[in-house]
């Protein structure tokens, strides 16, 4: 038995002092003076004066001990060499007494921070092991540290962490050593015991250590503070923080690299539990947060996590990543938003939300109240959202992408947007119910994500175009488009083309796919596909969205504001308190969405600082392009038949762009660089309706031209004038729908000359071949000219017959004080609203109407070859011939040489009896026929007076022209009539 310096806890004291010989206890006691000596902080001359004396620590004197029963050999007595004898598992030793904060004696002094591990001590004697502490024994010491009761010490966790610290000092220390040799074994042993911390500090997530009645700290909550810590910056303590210092680690000392190597070599099973809860904590540090709080250093916590591969893996499969049903009273489209990891910070916004789902703080209400409303706090509100939301876009873009460029990550990534688009879908609807769909705050980031996601395609690589597969749309396996209404194919035509491509598939793939484990063949399409349409479909329900909502916003604003001015100008009459009741119930709704509207604005439509609306048109003419592919490109006239992947296409996918063409037509930063390739679309599409079966969506492209009118948009005069397409088939291309637009944008285009020799060119072929002019080539120019004179009839009648009769009436009786009084100030109010909105129609009917009449006009003086046609005189002088109570028609028409010409009545006449679908379209009953020929009777009536029958034709009764004799009847008829007559097998 070998002797020992201290007396192990499990040797009782008399046993101790029989142990030792006199002499044996004297030479002890000698050893002990030198130790002491030495470790009070003499310097050691071996290591060239870099290892001092240490503080704190006592010496373990059992490294010094013999045999029990053997001779023991003391140290030298003077200080040099006993420094000189210190070998490296000396110094190893008391570095690591420094970093782990334990002996295996009792210490002399009473350190509440060391520990004094007595059994431990007498394991080790009793093995036959000198005290030495070493890596290769640290496993035992840390266990039986960890697991032992020792109420007065930090908690295991904390613990670790400054042993790892300590290790950390230590290791600076041992680097001023001039021995090469020495400092590499120590530095090799410190790093070891960094190692082991590590170790068991992932040991310790799984509560391995704790013992009964122990309070334990939550591990995961000492370490979401030091990944706070790690990620914090000096601007972290300006955001709205309400969730405590404690919670964003402010104060908290975190060893430098403790992260890093924690994070780096975890395993699955080791780590999933504790970075479940901490993904978790992440996401309930930002629930209800605003862009105003500080969501950036939870933010950079999860960028921090997903560094690594493991994290990234375990996040993705976490319960949280696509939340299953809860008990929440809540859709399944806010409950994605509510209760996701990554839904948490997609709801960052400083759109308004639902009462229910409002932020911790309302940035309306904060930034563009009426109290903050001046200018420089406005300006400066706009400034700091526009910047937070950049910082917010691109760390969230950060996210997916390193999580879809993992292969490990990717598929669940894609899933996750998958469930979000699908869970979504009712935000297409024209209301959206806040309960069951997540919020547009989340689309428009989520829309913004993904566009900067598309950033590859959006360059205008044909190399990234070619990826984009229209098979995804019918047989990926993630989202369902059949659901969706497409440009032309109705539903049943899809199924029936699909059912058609399937059946058609070569006998290889067949085989291939009956080779298959499962029998069926899963399609795969690159990244590059898929981001293209989940960026449409989340475009759809995200921006384009909110674009309405913003419309919608500014219609009631402008109905509040409308409001207001009637009931101010009813109180000037004389007041009353429900008066002012509603007009202060009015300021507040006015107010509030004033602010909703301010909080839209600076989210889209500050472009400089977030080009969310710019990206969306440069996707958007990605979309364009590609849709003119399937057609032979950018070229006229289309196919006579419309391919099947073009009928197919969703669409909201042009309907979109319309839109957002609609609302961008003024901003230079939009429109450079993507009008022409629209330009160029709307006029090879805008009037093919078989291609583009929504009328209402053909009108929006007309729509979209008149806004691009330079006096209008601010874009140069060549946009129409110097490109062939436009020049060739804007105006061959007008099946309208829209007149208002069209009036002023062929207003505009009269003063072009290159659009005006264009319609001229009409005029010059009409008057080539007269009236054999193809009636397919006319017949959009026909029905546009019939439309307009039905709309200038209609919209005179109503105005001049029905509304200005209206308005005559209340504004008599609103001038009546007497009665006008006695009527109750709901009544009033009611009648003054109907007054306005009455006056509005007239006045927008009135414009229209002349707008229309003026177009007749210019058209007609400028092309009158269309007016001429049969179709249209029958048209033109039915109409004016049923208002002509007086009879005087008929002679005016005759003394007008431009008004009547026999030869063109006749033919007229002829047209009638040829083709009665022309005329039943105009007059289904037929009369208008019967009240022409009658006209044409006049006109001669009036011009010849009364014709004797011999001039008349017997076949027709019309006076002759060119009279023949037949020859065997000896009768006289009209060339013409003749050989009409016989041309159709009639002898």
């Amino acid at each position: 038995m070998r002797a020992c310096t201290t007396r192990p806890k499990s040797i009782e004291r008399g046993e101790w002092e029989q142990t030792f010989s006199m002499k044996d206890k004297l030479k002890l006691k000698s050893a002990l003076k030198d130790i002491a000596v030495v470790e009070a902080g003499e310097e050691c001359k071996d290591f060239d004066g870099a290892w001092r004396g240490r503080e704190g620590i006592e010496p373990n004197n059992g490294k010094y001990a013999g045999s029990f029963l053997g001779h023991f050999h003391p140290p030298p007595r003077s200080r040099s060499m006993a420094a000189n004898m210190r070998s490296i598992q000396e110094i190893v030793d008391i570095i690591l007494r420094k970093i782990f904060l334990v002996v295996l004696q009792q210490p002399s002094k009473n350190d509440p921070n060391i520990v004094f591990l007595a059994l431990t001590a007498a394991k080790i004697l009793s093995e036959g092991k000198a005290l030495f502490l070493s890596c290769t024994m640290m496993d035992r010491v840390l266990i039986d540290r960890l697991s032992g009761d020792f109420p007065s010490t930090e908690p295991p966790f904390r613990y670790l962490v400054g042993c790892y610290r300590r290790a950390c000092d230590e290791l600076k220390r041992v680097v001023l050593m001039k021995n090469a040799s020495f400092r590499s074994e120590i530095e090799s042993e410190i790093k070891q015991a960094r190692k082991l911390v590590i170790s068991y500090c992932r040991l310790h997530t799984r509560n391995m250590f704790k013992t009964p009645g122990q309070q334990v700290t939550s591990v995961t909550s000492d370490l979401m503070s030091m990944i706070f810590a790690e990620v914090s910056t000096h601007m972290d303590e300006f955001g709205d923080d309400t969730l405590g210092d404690d919670t964003l680690g402010r104060g908290f000392d975190n060893p430098p690299g403790f992260i890093k190597e924690f994070f780096r070599d975890g395993d699955d099973d080791s780590m999933e539990l504790v970075l479940q809860d901490l993904f978790e904590k992440l996401r309930q540090s930002v629930d209800g947060i605003s862009p105003l709080g500080n969501f950036q250093q939870p933010m950079r916590a999860l960028l921090l996590l997903i560094e690594y591969p493991n994290n990234a893996k375990i996040l993705v499969n976490h319960p949280r990543w696509i939340p299953k049903n809860t008990n929440l009273p809540i859709g399944e489209g806010r409950m994605i938003e509510m209760e996701s990891i990554l839904g948490a910070f997609l709801r960052i916004s400083a759109l308004p939300d639902s009462k229910e789902f409002k932020s911790t703080t309302d940035v309306g209400q904060q930034c563009f109240s009426e109290a903050s409303n001046h200018r420089l706090a406005y300006s400066s509100s706009f400034t700091t959202i526009k910047k937070v939301m950049n910082i917010l876009y691109d760390d969230l873009v950060v996210v997916f992408h390193k999580l879809l460029n993992n292969q490990d990550t990717q598929e669940r990534v894609l899933e996750y947007l998958a469930e979000v688009i699908k869970k979504n879908s009712a935000r297409s609807r024209m209301q959206v119910d806040p309960l069951s769909s997540a919020s547009s705050g989340m689309f428009v980031n989520l829309s913004s994500v993904m566009l900067r996601l598309c950033g590859p395609l959006l360059d205008g690589s044909v190399e990234w175009r070619e990826q984009i597969d229209p098979k995804f749309l019918f047989h990926n396996t993630r989202l369902d488009f059949r659901q969706l209404t497409a440009l032309h194919a109705s539903s049943e035509e899809v199924s029936a083309w699909l059912e058609e491509e399937n059946s058609s598939k070569d006998n290889h793939e067949l085989e291939a796919q009956e080779g298959t484990s499962s029998g069926t063949r899963k399609e795969k399409y690159s990244l590059t596909c898929e981001c293209f349409f989940m960026t449409a479909r989340v475009l759809n329900l995200g921006l384009m969205k909110a674009i309405y909502e913003i419309k919608h916003l500014n219609e009631k604003l402008g109905s509040y504001e409308k409001d207001r001015t009637i009931l101010k100008g009813m109180r000037e009459q004389g007041a009353s308190p429900l008066l002012d009741a509603n007009i202060k119930y009015l300021e507040k709704e006015i107010g509030i969405l004033s602010q909703s509207k301010s909080s839209y604005e600076v989210q889209i439509f500050q472009l400089r600082l977030l080009p969310c609306v710019g990206q969306a048109s440069t996707f958007y003419k990605l979309v364009i392009i590609w849709l003119v592919n399937f057609v032979g490109g950018f070229k006229m006239p289309l196919p006579s038949t419309c391919p099947m992947k073009f009928a197919c296409i969703p669409e909201h996918f042009v309907d979109d762009a319309m839109d957002l063409l609609g609302i961008t037509f003024g901003i230079p930063e939009v429109s450079k660089g993507v009008v022409l390739d629209f330009l160029n679309f709307i006029i090879m599409f805008m009037a093919s309706n078989a291609y583009v079966k929504n009328p209402y969506l053909r009108a929006k492209m007309v729509e979209v031209l008149n806004r691009w009118i330079p006096n209008k948009s601010g874009l140069s005069a060549t946009l129409f004038e110097g490109h062939q397409l436009p020049l060739d088939y804007l105006l061959l291309s007008n099946k309208f729908t829209v007149r208002e637009n069209i009036y002023e944008l062929l207003e505009y285009l009269w003063n072009v000359p290159r659009h005006l020799n264009a319609w001229r060119q009409i005029k010059l072929i009409y008057h080539i071949i007269m009236v054999q002019i193809v009636r397919e080539e006319n017949e959009m120019h026909l029905n546009f000219l019939n439309l307009l004179i039905n709309d200038s009839m209609y919209l005179l009648d109503e105005s001049l017959k029905k509304n200005i009769h209206q308005l005559k009436e209340i504004e008599v009786e609103m001038t009546n004080s007497a009665e006008w009084e006695q009527r109750s100030l709901e009544e009033r109010t009611e009648i003054t609203r109907l007054f306005y909105s009455q006056e509005n129609i007239v006045e927008s009917d009135m414009k229209l109407a002349i707008g229309n009449i003026g177009m007749l006009a210019f058209i007609s003086e400028q092309i009158p070859a269309h007016f001429l046609l049969p179709e249209m005189i029958v048209k033109i002088y039915v109409h004016i011939a049923r208002g002509d109570k007086l009879n005087v028609f008929p002679t005016a028409i005759s003394k007008d040489g431009r008004s009547y010409n026999e030869k063109l009545f006749t033919s007229a006449a002829a047209a009638a009896a040829d083709d009665d679908d022309i005329f039943g379209k105009i007059d289904k009953a037929g009369k208008v026929i019967k009240e022409f020929v009658e006209l044409g009777l006049k006109a001669d009536e009036a011009i010849l007076g009364e014709i004797p029958d011999e001039f008349l034709d017997p076949i027709l009764y019309t006076l002759m022209r060119d009279p023949v004799i037949l020859p065997l009847s000896r009768q006289s008829v009209d060339r013409p009539v003749i050989q009409s007559h016989l041309l159709n097998g009639n002898v």
